[in-house]
């Protein structure tokens, strides 16, 4: 039996801690693998009590008479570990923990979520601790204590499967599902995945004959590189993933060396992570159980005009959902004079104003079909949204027979009801029509579409030198040039500043401090600009001076000098290991208000220099050196290669943080400059 099979479906089930009062927790995976026809073999396992709700209780595992596939633990916490021994001592595969109290509860829940991962290790996969369990609709098999089970069978199976951090949301998504008719195929809830991890599960599902999409509640990211190995995997299967994830802010104090850290925080790195692993992130709950009819067998499209057909029979229905629309900058474009004309001959009027308006026409199926067959032919427009008024809810099967029998070849097709209406919601459903409560949902749902992307291919892994442990700007400069970013500088060592000393490099210059304490120079005075032969020498005595004042405690090493550059503008390029996906880069407009400002885009490391003028593209303030209103352009070409060349950094693991700004964008064909250079080692962040 596979490891699918014995996580999901499971014909043989021990129920370690079943208790015979109904009322109880324990109580509630043998009452629902019953109420909803679980028809395998149920071991339940209380050594006091020699029934169980009516079916014979074993007194250990060791007593039961044959195999197990799956043992799901209903223990208290204390009694976990001995519980989990006596699983791996009876040769069962398969075990789920309910218990909390681990990993989430402190620093003895960690050691002792610690001490079960090591001991199923090579010996038993674990689901939780903290789990309430898994389901397979289509096997009947609801080995699960969530109360959303307390529905009346049978639950109508389908080709969602969930695999979600919360057992509540869980039965959150089941119960809403429900309530419209949405079908699911299997569900997980992973806890504090001790051991298999939603990555995993997702992996498994993707095999699953009966799932056409996946749905992912995220607390985090535990395992990103088996999560986007599944999302590849998935992408090549027609399955998409869909994710809900929590957690829209920055780490705090681990950030602070950089500001990279402030302006690129883990949840703007999850961004880049779910792009490029191709799994769509949505932000509300109702769209992530609705949109998946729009997504089943579809392919990232080719190309994203953002622009929608819409056709309403409802005109502040269709209005609300054009004006959410606009906030993710998508339009809604009305037909073009040919389909007017093609209309018209079916005896259709329309117009080819934005809002394809229907309400005089009421919802005549055959004009509903005419109307929606020309939108969803058009070529000019990504998707096509169907808005419908009151009909839906008094007469659901006369307002709704149109779009369903419209053809869906080519775009997505998502329906806006506006009214509370739940049997058209259901009706949809059982068409296979994404179908929306809310005018948010749609507008987000056709957000996320034009979104998506295809999975990006791993980088190859290549082997670069390490850093050494300490990098000051001097070495941050000979690392980022001996990665194919040069910029000519100097260093004048600490006990050659003197009054009259020379300057290494034709002036103007800049200066700064050469400190591996002192990551920003500006705050301590450490920088000065514009120096010539009249003023260079006191400049760098003052500053020596003004620093150790500053910072007595600082270990100086000299003063660095390179040459003075005017350039069209400034960039910010950045790296950081993120905790959650591993390394990315990030670029934006620098200076010393880049934190304020926060206009960068960010990527997964490392990137290639297509890749990397994507990013160039997507910088709001660089616009003016990408030749915006006849500004002069910059060299983008050289901008490109340094923050692939910079991306190379993901190769480095001794480097956890990196960092220049400004970066200088020189003219057309004159290349970029640094400016300020930083390089954090793993050793120096606790």
């Amino acid at each position: 039996m596979s490891l699918a099979a014995q996580l999901l479906s499971p014909r043989r089930v021990a129920l370690v801690g079943a208790s015979a009062d109904a009322s109880r927790l324990s109580a509630r995976a043998q009452l629902y693998l019953r109420r909803h026809g679980f028809s395998g073999t149920l071991y339940p396992v209380n050594p006091n009590a020699a029934a169980v709700l009516g079916e014979p209780s074993f007194g250990s595992l060791a007593a039961l008479p044959g195999p197990v596939d799956h043992a799901f633990i209903l223990v208290g916490t204390a009694r976990v570990e001995q519980a989990l021994a006596d699983c791996i001592d009876a040769g069962i595969p398969v075990a789920t923990i309910l218990a909390d109290g681990f990993a989430e509860a402190g620093g003895e829940g960690r050691a002792l979520q610690a001490r079960l991962a090591a001991l199923a290790r090579g010996k038993i996969r674990l689901l939780g601790p903290n789990s309430m369990g898994v389901m397979d609709f289509h096997a009947r098999t609801m080995l699960c204590v969530n109360a959303a089970l307390e529905a009346a069978p049978p639950l109508a199976p389908g080709g969602l499967s969930v695999v979600s951090h919360s057992g509540s949301v869980m039965g959150t998504l089941l119960s809403r599902g429900l309530a419209r008719g949405i079908g699911f195929a299997k569900m997980a809830g992973t806890g504090n995945e001790a051991d298999l991890t939603a990555g995993e599960i997702a992996s498994l599902l993707v095999e699953d004959a009966e799932t056409q999409a996946i749905l992912l509640f995220l607390e985090t990211i535990r395992d990103a590189d088996r999560l986007a190995a599944a999302a590849r995997a998935a992408h090549a299967k027609g399955k998409p993933i869909i994710a809900y994830k929590l957690g829209r802010s920055n780490e705090g104090a681990a950030l602070a060396a950089t500001h990279t850290g402030a302006i690129a925080g883990s949840d703007v790195a999850a961004d880049a992570y779910f792009r490029d692993c191709g799994i769509l992130r949505v932000d509300m709950l109702e769209t992530l159980i609705e949109i998946a009819p729009m997504l089943v067998g579809r392919r990232p499209p080719a190309s994203r005009r953002r622009a929608v057909s819409v056709m309403t029979s409802t005109g502040g229905g269709g209005a609300m959902v054009v004006d959410r629309l606009g906030t993710f900058a998508i339009t809604a474009r009305g037909p073009t004079p040919a389909m007017i004309a093609r209309l018209a001959a079916k005896g259709v009027a329309v117009s080819d104003a934005p809002l394809t308006d229907m309400t005089l026409a009421g919802t005549r199926p055959e004009l509903v079909e005419a109307v929606l067959a020309e939108l969803q032919a058009a070529s000019h427009t990504d998707a096509t949204v169907a808005v419908i008024g009151s009909s839906a809810q008094f007469r659901p099967q006369d307002a709704l027979a149109g779009i369903v029998a419209a053809p869906r070849a080519g775009k997505p097709l998502a329906v806006f009801l506006a009214p509370q209406a739940d049997a058209s919601l259901r009706l949809l459903a059982a068409a296979g029509i994404a179908a929306f409560r809310t005018p948010e949902s749609c507008a987000e749902a056709i957000r996320a579409w034009l979104d998506w992307r295809a999975p990006r291919a791993p980088a190859p892994a290549i082997v670069l030198p390490r850093a050494g442990a300490v990098l000051d700007e001097a070495g941050a400069r000979k690392l980022f040039a001996a990665l194919g970013i040069e910029s000519p500088f100097a260093v004048v060592e600490a006990e050659t500043i003197r009054p009259g000393a020379p300057c290494p490099l034709p002036f103007p210059v800049a200066v700064k401090i050469v400190s591996p304490d002192i990551p920003h120079k500006t705050e301590v005075g450490g920088v000065a600009l514009g120096l010539t032969g009249a003023t260079y020498s006191d400049a760098i005595v003052a500053m020596v001076r003004r620093v150790r004042q500053h910072r007595p405690e600082a270990h100086i090493t000299g003063v660095l000098v390179a040459p003075m550059v005017k350039p069209l503008a400034e960039a910010i390029l950045g790296f950081r290991r993120d905790p959650q996906v591993g390394p990315v880069v990030v670029l934006g407009t620098g200076g010393v208000l880049t934190e304020i400002h926060a206009d960068a885009v960010l990527r997964l490391a490392p990137v290639d220099d297509a890749e990397a003028m994507e990013m160039i593209v997507g910088v709001k303030g660089l616009a003016g050196v990408r030749g915006y209103r006849g500004l002069p352009r910059g060299d983008l070409a050289a901008l490109a290669h340094a923050v692939a060349c910079f991306s190379r950094l993901a190769h480095m693991p001794d480097i956890l943080q990196a960092e220049i700004n400004p970066l200088a964008i020189l003219p057309e064909g004159q290349g970029i400059a640094v400016l300020d250079a930083l390089a954090v080692p793993a050793s120096e962040v606790v």
